[in-house]
């Protein structure tokens, strides 16, 4: 599910709450009664300003709860960037408020339109109703805090980047200013900040592009630095977030020249630090600024420690320059190719453990593909007529090629004036009935076959026998008779 918050109207304040449902209720209902009227009319009036009152704070309240997303309804990733970015307890705690008074609100308007069934005077009824009233003001009014924060979460929601956490998805990580924006910039459209200092990027920047006609989406996450998660802070435990819950290839960067302010050493520790991070998804290492270190350029002792986090089909090692854009889309192709390999890998299996048989999804697919195999297991040499081997390749300057339809179309007046002959392939027994006129065959038989000889003597006999008919008035009808008696008179 692809979450986006842009579209969650502003919150209004507590006064502007007040001041909407009063102003409506003022200008949708009566203003006025008289002295004159019955008690029933009276309360009547004033029971519509309390119940319309309510249900404007009501539909107010309930259109809050509705557009803000529920947690339990989203998913892992947008759950736990919420909680890092605003804590959940609090976002609960708001709207779980906001619940609350509006149950309220009913309360207060049941009760006292139960007691305005029993006023007995016009000041008694109003009176009631400015008490309604009154006390739902007073709740609003307690609401100015959690309004004020909802208003400040929909606010900075609406300025995250759209990410779907279920489509493919590159995920780029490490220490701070070592060229995950660079490299963001280089394969997608993406506007992000590149400076040349640390923590230039405070959140996450999403970047599209496609690759063999699929759509991937590329995320750049804030740098990380090797501390315990509980001394991350908040700009860091959001690329924790990403990483932890986006199903995705991860991209963990590095730069080996030390340029960034951080050793190798350093880097291969906080790689080692949230591998937990990378259980399930592909990894890749991939050394940035190879246009001044690369890894050959490395001491043995750091070259061996490079080496002892790469391991075959879990953890490879891609470089790239992003300064001077050596190696940029082999390094993006790489990771699309086998992060689609992947994808289809995982869903063949879900397919497997899901179904009830053993062959499962896979079975299925397997069950429809044959492969042809030589009868007696001989191995059959591909066969190449030898007219298509010496056929010569037509070059169209050269006055001894061969002729197409097309050359023969333009030397007989080209398109509209000539007509390319279609019979001239034609295989048959006998080559002279290439340009026969073709009978229309119908289960066998063609049109002549179902021409019956005598079909002149029969339409004639039954032309006879209709004047006959018609003559001795088998055709006239109760109709026909009553308009010539009509006619007549």
């Amino acid at each position: 599910m692809k979450t986006t918050w842009k579209d969650i109207p502003p919150v209004p304040t507590h006064q502007e709450f007040l001041d909407i449902a009063l102003s409506r209720t003022q200008r949708k209902l009566p203003t006025q009664i008289r002295a004159g009227f019955k008690i029933g009319r009276i309360r009547g009036f004033y029971t519509r300003k309390v119940k319309f009152t309510q249900e404007t704070f009501s539909e107010k309240f309930a259109s809050i709860l509705e557009t803000f997303p529920r947690l339990q309804d989203i998913h892992p990733f947008h759950k736990d960037l919420l909680n890092t970015l605003y804590d959940a307890d609090h976002f609960r705690i708001a709207l779980g408020q906001l619940s609350t008074a509006k149950h309220l609100i009913e309360t207060i308007s049941r009760d006292y339109v139960r007691l305005l069934k029993y006023g007995q005077s016009l000041f008694q009824c109003k009176q009631l109703k400015r008490a309604a009233l009154g006390r739902m003001a007073t709740l609003v009014k307690r609401l100015k805090d959690p309004l004020m924060y909802l208003d400040q979460v929909r606010q900075h929601l609406g300025r995250l980047p759209s990410i779907d956490p279920n489509t493919r998805t590159l995920v780029i990580c490490g220490y701070p200013n070592v060229g995950k924006s660079s490299f963001l910039r280089a394969i997608t459209r993406a506007d992000v900040d590149v400076q040349p200092y640390a923590f230039t990027t405070k959140s996450l920047f999403v970047g599209h592009f496609d690759y063999k006609y699929l759509r991937f989406q590329a995320i750049d996450t804030p740098g990380i630095l090797d501390h315990p998660l509980e001394e991350m802070n908040t700009i860091e435990m959001q690329s924790i977030t990403a990483i932890a819950h986006l199903r995705s290839a991860i991209m963990y960067f590095m730069d080996l020249s030390e340029q960034c302010g951080y050793s190798v050493s350093a880097q291969i520790q906080l790689f080692k630090s949230i591998k937990p991070l990378f259980s399930n998804k592909l990894v890749f290492v991939v050394v940035n600024k190879i246009d001044v270190t690369r890894p050959e350029d490395l001491e043995p002792e750091l070259k061996t420690e490079l080496e002892g986090i790469l391991k075959p089909g879990e953890v490879e090692m891609l470089q790239l320059s992003c300064n001077t854009q050596e190696g940029v889309q082999d390094v993006k192709n790489a990771a699309c190719e086998r992060l689609i390999a992947e994808r289809v890998n995982q869903k063949l299996k879900a397919g497997t453990a899901s179904s009830g048989n053993i062959g499962g999804r896979l079975a299925d697919v397997m069950a429809r593909i044959h492969v042809a195999q030589p009868m007696g297991g001989k191995t059959l040499e591909t066969f190449i007529p030898d007219a298509v081997k010496d056929l010569k390749k037509y070059d169209k300057e050269d006055p001894e090629r061969r002729k197409l339809a097309k050359d023969i179309e333009l030397e007989n007046g080209g398109a509209g004036v000539y007509n390319v002959d279609n019979r001239d392939n034609y295989l048959l027994k006998n080559p002279d009935w290439k340009y026969d006129n073709i009978p229309e065959i119908f289960d066998g038989q063609n049109v002549f076959d179902f021409v019956d000889p005598d079909i002149e003597a029969k339409l004639a006999a039954l032309e006879e026998e209709e004047e006959k008919l018609e003559q001795e008035g088998y055709y006239d009808s109760d109709d026909d008779i009553e308009d010539d008696e009509e006619a007549e008179a």
